[in-house]
C-alpha cells in the first residue's frame, strides 16, 4: 500500500512539474522561433532595400557587385533586362534545371500574389520591390523571395533574389533537439527528486501507521490478558463451592479494575489525538500541589521502605496558569513509576524551582535507571523498559499521557540520568500559556 501511494505521488508530482516544464519549453520555442524567423525576414528586407538602392544609383551592373551581394547574404540572384536573362545567371552554382525552375516558380508566385499597374503613371522612372515567402514544388524547400523592378521609359530591369530557409530550418531543428534532450534529462531528475521528496513526505505517515499498528497490537495484548483471567475465574466460580467463590470474584474485580484503568488511559490518548484533550486552566499554586502529591504517595513509599523527600524554594512561588488536575496526574505518574522501579532502601526526591517565567518540576530516584536507547522511546505508547515489562499494573501508557498533558500546556518533558545512578524525570511549564 505504501509503495503504491509512493509511486502514485511520485508520478503526480513529477507529472505536474513535467507538464509545466513542457508547456514553458514549447512557449519559449514558439517565441524564439518566431523571433528567428522575423529577424531573418527583416534582415532580408533590409538587404533588398540596399540592393534596390544600389541598382537605382548604378548605370552599369557589374558581375563583381552581383557576386558580392550574393556572398554577403548567401543569396541567389537572377537579373533580367527586358525579360532577357543576364549572362550572370548562367554562372550561378545551381544546376541548370534547378536554376530556371526556381526562377520560373518565384516569378509565377510573384505574378500570382502581386499585380502592379504602372500604365497610368506619367513619370519616366518607376522603381519598386516586394518580398514574400514561397515553397518550391521542385525541391519542397522554402525561400524568401524579393523582386525588384526598375523601369526607365521603355527599358525594364528585373532582379529576383532568393534566400533559402534551409539554414534557418536547421537552426530551429537543432534548437528543438537541444530542448528535447534537456527536457528528457530534466524529467529523469524530476522523477528521481520526486521519488526521494515524496518518500520523505510519506515517512512520518509510515511511521505513524507503524505506531498505530503497534498500538493496536499492544492494546489488544494488554486487554486480552485480564479478559482471559476474568473468563477463567468466572468459569471456575460457576463450578466452585460457595465458600471459594469469593476468591474468584475478587480476582474478577481486580482484573476488571485493571481493564477499566487501561480503557481510561486509551480514551485519554484518543482525546489527545482528536484534539479534544480537556484542559481547564486556572491560577494554581504549584508548591501546594506538590505537597498534596507528596502526602498522597508518602505512605506507599514507606511501605516499600523508600526514603521520600520534597524540596520547595524558600521564596513564595508565583501562580501558574495551568490545569491543576492534569499537572497532578503527571506528577502522580512520575512518582508511581519511581516507587515501582526503585529497590528497597532507595531514595526518591520531588522538587520544584522557578526561574525566568518557567517552573521546573522533577522526580529523582536512584532506581534501576534507563539506558540512552530507551530514553528515546520512553514516552512512546505501550513502551516499557525490558527490566519492567513483567511488572503487573503498568501498561506503558502513563508517560505517554504525561507527554500529551505537558505538550497541551506548551511545556517540555524529559528524562535524564541522575547521579550516581537512577533517573530524573522533569517537566518545564511556562507561567502562562
Amino acid at each position: 500500500m505504501y509503495k503504491k501511494v509512493h509511486l502514485r505521488l511520485t508520478a503526480l508530482c513529477a507529472g505536474i512539474t513535467t507538464a509545466i516544464m513542457i508547456i514553458m519549453s514549447l512557449s519559449y520555442l514558439y517565441v524564439s522561433e518566431s523571433g528567428l524567423y522575423k529577424n531573418q525576414y527583416n534582415s532580408f528586407i533590409n538587404d533588398m532595400n540596399t540592393i534596390t538602392t544600389n541598382l537605382e544609383q548604378q548605370s552599369i551592373i557589374s558581375m563583381e557587385w552581383l557576386s558580392k551581394m550574393e556572398a554577403q547574404g548567401n543569396y541567389t540572384l537572377f537579373v533580367m533586362d527586358n525579360g532577357v536573362p543576364f549572362l550572370y545567371n548562367q554562372l550561378t552554382s545551381l544546376p541548370e534545371s534547378n536554376k530556371y525552375t526556381l526562377l520560373n516558380e518565384s516569378l509565377a508566385a510573384y505574378n500570382n500574389m502581386f499585380l502592379v499597374d504602372t500604365s497610368s503613371t506619367s513619370t519616366p522612372y518607376v522603381s519598386y520591390h516586394v518580398e514574400f515567402e514561397f515553397t518550391s514544388s521542385a525541391n519542397q524547400e522554402k525561400y524568401f523571395c524579393g523582386v525588384t523592378n526598375i523601369e526607365k521609359g521603355s527599358s525594364q530591369l528585373q532582379v529576383v533574389v532568393l534566400s533559402s530557409l534551409n539554414a534557418l530550418r536547421q537552426q530551429i531543428t537543432e534548437q528543438r533537439l537541444r530542448f528535447i534532450l534537456i527536457n528528457i534529462i530534466a524529467i529523469i531528475f524530476l522523477f528521481l527528486f520526486s521519488y526521494i521528496f515524496t518518500g520523505k513526505l510519506l515517512k512520518p505517515i509510515l511511521v505513524n501507521q507503524q505506531k498505530q499498528t503497534a498500538f493496536i497490537a499492544s492494546a489488544s495484548h494488554e486487554l486480552r490478558t485480564p479478559l482471559a483471567v476474568i473468563l477463567s475465574s468466572a468459569e471456575c466460580c460457576m463450578d466452585a463451592p460457595s465458600d471459594k467463590q469469593e476468591k474468584f470474584l475478587k480476582t474478577i474485580k481486580k482484573e476488571g479494575l485493571r481493564m477499566s484503568l487501561l480503557v481510561n488511559d486509551l480514551l485519554t490518548l484518543s482525546s489527545s489525538d482528536n484534539q479534544r484533550f480537556s484542559i481547564k486552566k486556572k491560577p494554581t499554586e504549584l508548591d501546594t500541589l506538590l505537597i498534596n502529591s507528596y502526602e498522597s504517595f508518602e505512605t506507599l513509599a514507606k511501605e516499600k521502605k523508600l526514603s521520600f523527600s520534597i524540596d520547595l524554594p524558600n521564596d513564595t512561588l508565583p501562580l501558574c496558569n495551568c490545569d491543576p488536575d492534569r499537572i497532578s496526574q503527571v506528577i502522580s505518574i512520575f512518582l508511581h513509576n519511581a516507587i515501582s522501579y526503585t529497590p528497597e532502601n532507595g531514595k526518591i526526591n520531588l522538587s520544584i524551582s522557578y526561574k525566568k517565567g518557567c517552573f521546573s518540576i522533577s522526580v529523582i530516584d536512584n532506581g534501576i535507571g534507563i539506558s540512552d536507547e530507551e530514553k528515546k522511546k520512553i514516552f512512546d505508547r505501550f513502551y516499557r523498559a525490558e527490566k519492567s515489562r513483567s511488572t503487573k499494573g503498568h501498561f506503558g501508557l502513563g508517560l505517554s499521557i504525561a507527554y500529551e498533558i505537558i505538550k497541551s500546556h506548551n511545556g517540555t518533558i524529559g528524562v535524564k540520568d541522575a547521579l550516581p545512578n537512577g533517573s530524573e524525570f522533569y517537566i518545564n511549564l511556562p507561567i502562562s500559556y
